[in-house]
């Protein structure tokens, strides 16, 4: 990693973003420590490192032993006991503020003094999460985009209380790792999916309103507005669940019917319908 400030992470949550992460980290050279208290969850996410670093083998994205150096740096564990000297972990559990306040408890507790304590989030109050520590200037926002090995930004998010020091550090590991940082502010979706996510909702609400088929609906998209995949498509991908939760953070937090979630949206969510990880959403997947 160069001259990156960190020596090692630890990475809290082993589903699709924080297995991705864990893997960026480890192809440059960072030892990462991959937690879930989920024993189902962290053999999931161990085996989608496995397939990812297969998958940029076999691309020739990366020879065969960069790939089993990158393997070898990744260690997991079954608890937050675990944590040691790690000078930057990330949280990547799921987007509900008040299971991301309780980690940060237990993480502020755990974590070694001067650590950085990183989210995930891709929408709730960096500020917010940062009061349920006692280190808020060492609490900031690393939300990165998912496919995470393949996606270059990183939106780096300040709350309230994070220091100059600390948002330096985050951005300076960001470029080490191959990404493209961009400070935004702490408001609502921040950046990305404040704009975003009304695209999606209201593509949704073309499918309830029986404006265009599914399909009428991506490729207009893609083929009219050059947007490498359609809007139905993309939610499938990111998950239905995770959606609805950015919609509901966003309606809530600034107060606007523009972000009211669509109620198809609801009802697909409610049936089980969450997308790719589902092997169902808007579309079917084998």
């Amino acid at each position: 990693m160069g001259s990156a400030p960190f020596e090692s992470v630890a990475v809290v949550g082993a589903g699709t973003m924080g297995n991705g992460i864990a893997q960026v980290f480890a192809q440059h050279g960072v030892d990462v420590l991959l937690l879930d208290l989920d024993a189902l969850a962290l053999e999931r996410g161990t085996a989608a490192v496995e397939r990812s670093l297969a998958r940029m083998v076999k691309k020739e994205r990366m020879t065969a032993s960069e790939a089993d150096a990158a393997r070898a740096r990744i260690s997991t564990a079954g608890e937050l006991a675990a944590l040691g000297d790690q000078d930057l972990v990330i949280e990547a559990v799921v987007e509900r503020a008040e299971i991301k306040r309780a980690v940060f408890e237990e993480l502020d507790a755990r974590a070694k003094a001067g650590a950085i304590l990183a989210t995930n989030t891709s929408s709730i109050s960096i500020t917010e999460i940062g009061a349920a520590t006692a280190r808020a200037e060492r609490v900031i926002g690393m939300h990165f985009m998912n496919p995470v090995p393949i996606m270059e930004l990183v939106e780096i998010i300040r709350g309230q209380e994070t220091s100059d020091e600390t948002t330096a550090l985050v951005t300076a590991c960001s470029e080490a790792i191959g990404k493209t940082p961009v400070e935004a502010n702490d408001y609502p979706g921040f950046v990305s999916n404040r704009v975003l996510m009304p695209m999606i909702n209201e593509a949704i609400f073309c499918l309830f309103e029986g404006v265009a088929e599914r399909e009428g609906i991506d490729t207009g998209m893609k083929l009219g507005m050059a947007h490498p995949m359609g809007p139905l498509a993309l939610a499938d991908l990111i998950g239905l669940d995770v959606c609805l939760d950015i919609l509901e953070v966003l309606h809530r937090g600034l107060g606007d019917d523009k972000y009211r979630p669509c109620p198809l949206l609801r009802r697909m969510v409610a049936a089980g319908r969450l997308g790719r990880k589902a092997g169902k959403g808007f579309y079917d997947y084998d």
